[in-house]
């Protein structure tokens, strides 16, 4: 016989695990694979290149078509840098809040999902429930493609997935996608009272940093409010920029990094890599070969997360929607998830989870206990559906 936990309980053991994207997730897969089998159910493990860090696949019930996924990935943002009021990896519960890292971004589901298990069990399943833990969804949804990938080899086929990202138990059926890259632009060094002998990457940088500027804008100006996102339109942000040697040196050397976030039906080639493909080559290469044919400017995508669309008469949202009883229009969410990455798998997907992303990626992060109670009820409706009659 396992261990039995309340959720609060397994929020807090999870918690408790420091899973920040640039650290090793092994410790809290290995205890949850560990609790698991204490239930007798089997887990696999399936690591990343350097076997640092893994998912963890498990189905309860019998192996066959019809099933359920409850997904979740495991990392966490970092908390250096941020006025913590208390050690975000030791869990306080305070004024009905449970807080620490990641307790709403989203441990919480896990949690809840795992604390269930006995009660799935116990109900006698007709059909499965599948867990899939992802890593570092944090830096791209690293992981997800492979549990993504383990799902379409294996012999049977879920009817659906929920993603348990924070939306305070509300359907959410799309999300916008997300490209991240890195601009290197290579300049020539130059004594800075010879501008003219040399080609300084920071200034060729900046002219390409205004040039995503004015299209972020054109974005905004092409609001489509009917799509429910706020904000309802792409959007372009630049994240980092790095370069240069020293203050009288033209650099030769500038790195930035950038991202678009594209709403669902957006081209993000056709709509912003062309038109800043096209400047770079039409308008800041000439300048820039004119003094030496050296220099350059190399774009690279790093981090490609895909778009969650909605389905019609989608098998995920209309499960939601009875397990939560709540008839309200579909929730659209400007943050990714791995919910775009099982639907382009062919498994329907929808996004409901507890928490608001308002409280995420923050100092003193926190989840409404009511919140996760309200996910156990909602689990248990779902035990309740897949139990044998």
């Amino acid at each position: 016989m396992g261990v039995r936990m309340s959720a609060m309980e397994m929020a807090a053991r999870l918690i408790a695990f420091d899973t920040t994207s640039s650290r090793s997730n092994l410790e809290l897969i290995d205890f949850v694979a560990d609790y698991l089998s204490g239930w007798g159910v089997a887990s696999e493990r399936l690591f990343d290149a350097n076997g640092a860090k893994a998912n963890l696949f498990a189905t309860l019930g019998p192996e066959k078509d019809g099933g359920v996924v409850l997904s979740g990935h495991t990392d966490v943002v970092p908390v250096e840098g941020q006025p913590w009021s208390s050690d975000p990896f030791r869990p306080a519960e305070r004024g009905g809040r449970l807080y620490g890292r990641g307790s709403a971004d989203m441990k919480s589901f896990i949690a809840a999902a795992l604390a269930l298990v006995p009660e799935f069990l116990e109900r006698g399943l007709a059909l499965p429930v599948h867990f899939a833990l992802s890593y570092d969804e944090e830096v791209g949804c690293l992981g997800a493609p492979r549990l993504v990938a383990h799902l379409r080899a294996a012999p049977f086929a879920p009817a659906a997935a929920i993603i348990g990202e924070p939306t305070e138990m509300r359907l959410a059926n799309r999300h916008k996608s997300v490209r991240r890259l890195r601009t290197t632009v290579t300049g020539l060094e130059a004594h800075s009272a010879h501008t003219d002998r040399g080609v300084s990457a920071i200034l060729a940088a900046g002219r390409l940093i205004a040039f995503l500027d004015s299209l972020g804008r054109r974005f905004r100006a092409g609001a489509r409010p009917e799509t429910g996102f706020d904000p309802p339109f792409h959007t372009l942000h630049v994240g980092t920029v790095e370069g240069g040697e020293a203050d009288n040196i033209l650099a030769r050397r500038c790195v930035f990094t950038w991202e678009a976030r594209m709403l669902p039906g957006g081209d993000f080639e056709a709509e912003a890599l062309a038109p800043f493909r096209a400047f770079v080559e039409e308008t800041v290469l000439p300048d820039m070969h004119k003094v030496s044919r050296e220099t350059g400017v190399v774009t690279d995508l790093e981090v490609g997360v895909e778009g969650l669309r909605p389905m019609p008469d989608s098998p995920a949202e209309e499960l939601v929607r009875a397990l939560t009883g709540d008839n309200r229009p579909a929730a659209a969410i400007s943050f990714g998830t791995e919910g775009g990455l099982f639907q382009a798998g062919g498994f329907p997907a929808a996004v409901c989870g507890p928490g608001s992303i308002l409280q995420a990626h923050k100092a003193d992060e926190y989840v409404a206990l009511d919140q996760i109670r309200e996910c156990e009820a909602v689990l248990r409706r779902l035990a309740g559906r897949l139990a044998a009659p």
